[in-house]
């Protein structure tokens, strides 16, 4: 905490808190006596709308995240937009942030990186996710909590090889803690260890990513043709749809509804 924050924390009318009971121990022990209001991912849709109405009559209101930096992997996200769209202020208050508070004790290059937070939970687009990411030369930052953390390294093996990581555990706090060393380590360390806490996960980049031959493409032709062509060659239909996507960099989904003419 900056002497600002408490200060701001003292001065507003309202704290919007992902969690009240967590930040209800950070203001007692300030002695900060602001009313709190719940804003979370289960609720933001109907609160966003009743914080900016508060903005809008002249308030000014704290959003407080229960850990890391609001916004990141937080319903803030949502409010911050839609305050700025409606020329509301809005003014960060900079504090401790996991990713690159992990980055810089990594001990992996900490440029360029690559943010990413969470990986999906389903597996099939968690695959996917990764086969995405598995030629980017920029160092990994991930997020991951503690009772999924032993099946995303083993899905990061998997799809990744057996690069260098650091997982970084409880950032900030009384239990920090460093796990270094190839994938396949750090997992033998999840599976042989009791986790607790929330993680960042530091990954290596490609240090030899395959060049995408973007002169041999012809753009001449049109995504229906292009996929058709991919097609013809041998590809699966959404692997042909996906390759062209990255290809041109389109999203996937409208090359599928171009090609199918949805």
């Amino acid at each position: 905490m900056t002497f600002r924050a408490v200060g701001i924390l003292k001065s507003v009318a309202l704290i919007a808190a992902e969690d009240t009971r967590n930040t209800q121990k950070l203001l007692n022990h300030f002695e900060i006596k602001t009313k709190q209001i719940s804003f979370h991912e289960h609720n933001s849709t109907e609160r966003i709308p009743q914080l900016i109405a508060k903005l809008q009559q002249g308030e000014d209101i704290a959003q407080v995240s229960d850990a890391g930096m609001p916004s990141i992997s937080d319903p803030g996200q949502d409010l911050v937009a839609e305050a700025v769209r409606l020329g509301l202020t809005v003014v960060p208050l900079p504090g401790a942030n996991a990713a690159l508070t992990a980055l810089i004790a990594s001990g992996i290059t900490p440029q360029p990186f690559y943010f990413y937070g969470f990986l999906n939970r389903k597996k099939s687009e968690q695959k996917q996710e990764i086969q995405e990411l598995v030629q980017r030369p920029e160092t990994l930052i991930f997020y991951e909590a503690p009772h999924r953390l032993k099946e995303t390294l083993k899905a990061l093996l998997n799809g990744f090889g057996d690069r260098q990581v650091a997982l970084c555990r409880e950032l900030t706090k009384r239990h920090e803690e460093f796990i270094r060393g190839s994938l396949s380590e750090v997992l033998d360390w999840a599976t042989s260890s009791e986790i607790r806490g929330e993680f960042v996960i530091v990954l290596a980049g490609n240090d030899h990513p395959e060049e995408t031959e973007m002169a041999t493409i012809d753009l001449s032709i049109s995504v229906p043709e292009h996929v058709q062509q991919l097609i013809d060659e041998g590809a699966r239909t959404n692997d042909a749809i996906k390759q062209v996507a990255k290809l041109r960099n389109l999203k996937r989904q409208d090359v599928y509804n171009e090609f199918h003419g949805i």
